[in-house]
């Protein structure tokens, strides 16, 4: 978890960034009933679902930036989304190079 704080403001934000068995990913598609694709910033193209305890919580719409968290088996084509990136969350993720 970074922190970083706003320029005009004095609050400080946590962003997370991806951690082991994680990688960043932007959806392409929505597919219906909690899945989608997403295309992550190792070159492939992942089938993802949202998992039940995050489903109601967040909304997740394309062009959205989300970290995937690749299970054990078919993890080249397979995928649950584990966060979601506001708009400064995704702007601070360039400043910092996580993202080319």
């Amino acid at each position: 978890m970074a922190r970083y704080k706003r320029s005009g403001d004095e609050e400080e934000y946590k962003v997370r960034v991806p951690r082991r068995n994680e990688v960043l990913g932007v959806v392409q598609q929505m597919l219906g009933t909690g899945r989608l694709r997403v295309k992550c910033k190792d070159g492939h193209t992942r089938l993802c679902r949202i998992p039940g305890r995050m489903r109601k919580r967040i909304w997740v719409r394309e062009g959205d930036m989300v970290i995937v968290e690749l299970g054990d088996i078919q993890s080249e084509t397979k995928g649950d989304i584990a966060y979601r990136y506001t708009q400064d969350q995704v702007r601070w993720l360039r400043r910092r190079d996580y993202l080319s």
